[in-house]
């Protein structure tokens, strides 16, 4: 791989950037939104179809495929890139979210966690040492240190004791990474909602030193409200020549706030997901396919989108479909919200560049005040 992993910022608007990260795989426009290849698929899509709705960046979860196939079995088969047929980016995460949320019978440790996969109770071990090294088995082009992150909310006693186990983790995930061109490590921030404790983390990560830095232990349960009031500091600990991403998010609404903020990079399942469920993104705010009111409605779910659900289905197709229960209704709704999201993401790529931000908000904020305006 002939290029490094580098950032470059082009231009900014308050805290607000828009750049770029190279990679041997690619570029990634940034603010970038990363959908969820939870286990090697975007959910209903076609890897080209993704590509297609301005996705430069896909990621990947260490939990779900260290469970199955194996990261060792993916790795025989020529790494994630090959396995899942997306030659561009990919960033993993380190399975500590998903050790929180979803495994059982968690033992936590100073080495690590031990816990029960959800698939079949089989037991595992989870380190620093085993996370880096199944997203080396993978390939990732960008990869986290293991950390733990609890939910909230929780006591400060709590939440310090977590954060100083996650940097202690995160130099072992640094020693464990090494040395590998082309491939970056990003640190995590964690602290919950106490800035004493966020700049304590930053202060450690910064001085371990990482490719970047992700902002986590967010979107777990504190509400928005919390989460911008830690957005309007955390950022700011975090060194201002690295990307910054910020775990698992998520709606609209916050990616504006967490752009305006000084956020690079996020990812969240909920365009995917809410697209299986009869949920559509929309400049106007979300649109629930599933109400009557949509039978007859022969408008487009967005008339100022162009992707292919909106080009060339009417709201009363949709809706057929999604109480037909057929593949169709989760693979239009898919496709339509992350071409939503992507369409956004340049929005303030391009809004940002020349200096107009504060507008392209004000707008976005008052078209989804309206409402998803019902036929006359």
């Amino acid at each position: 791989m002939a290029k490094r992993f580098a950032f470059q910022i082009h231009a900014t608007e308050g805290a607000a950037r828009a750049g770029t990260i190279t990679t041997p795989r690619g570029e990634i426009r940034t603010p970038a939104f990363m959908p969820v290849g939870t286990a090697a698929t975007v959910k209903a899509m076609l890897p080209e179809s993704v590509r297609a709705t301005g996705a430069d960046i896909l990621l990947g979860n260490t939990y779900h495929l260290m469970l199955r196939p194996g990261a060792e079995r993916i790795a025989r088969l020529g790494g994630l890139h090959r396995f899942m047929n997306w030659e561009h980016p990919i960033l993993t995460d380190s399975g500590g979210f998903q050790v929180m949320s979803l495994a059982s019978l968690r033992k936590l440790s100073e080495d690590g966690v031990q816990f029960a996969s959800h698939v079949d109770g089989s037991r595992h071990m989870l380190s620093p040492e085993r996370s880096m090294e199944i997203q080396k088995h993978l390939g990732s082009d960008i990869v986290m240190c293991f950390d733990e992150c609890p939910a909230l909310p929780a006591d400060e006693e709590t939440v310090a004791k977590s954060m100083r186990l996650s940097m202690r983790w995160a130099r072992r995930s640094r020693d464990a990474f090494g040395d590998r061109p082309g491939h970056a490590l990003f640190g995590i921030m964690q602290g919950g909602v106490t800035r004493e404790l966020r700049e304590e983390s930053a202060e450690a990560l910064k001085v371990i030193g990482f490719d970047g830095y992700a902002v986590g232990g967010l979107a777990v349960g504190e509400g928005q409200a919390a989460m911008f009031g830690v957005l309007d500091y955390a950022p700011g600990f975090l060194p201002g020549d690295k990307p910054r991403y910020l775990m698992g998010v998520g709606k609209p609404d916050d990616i504006v706030g967490a752009v305006e903020r000084g956020i690079d990079m996020m990812d969240c399942v909920l365009p995917s997901r809410s697209g299986r469920t009869g949920q559509a993104w929309t400049r106007r705010g979300q649109v629930n396919i599933k109400n009557a009111r949509h039978q007859d409605d022969p408008r487009p779910l967005d008339e100022d989108c162009t992707c292919p659900a909106c080009r060339s289905y009417s709201r009363a197709y949709l809706h057929h479909v999604f109480r037909a229960q057929e593949i169709i209704s989760s693979m239009l709704l898919t496709w339509h919200n992350l071409h939503y999201y992507q369409e956004l993401m340049q929005g303030l790529r391009d809004t940002i560049t020349e200096g107009r931000l504060a507008a392209f908000a004000d707008d976005f904020r008052a078209r989804r005040a309206e409402g998803d305006i019902e036929p006359i």
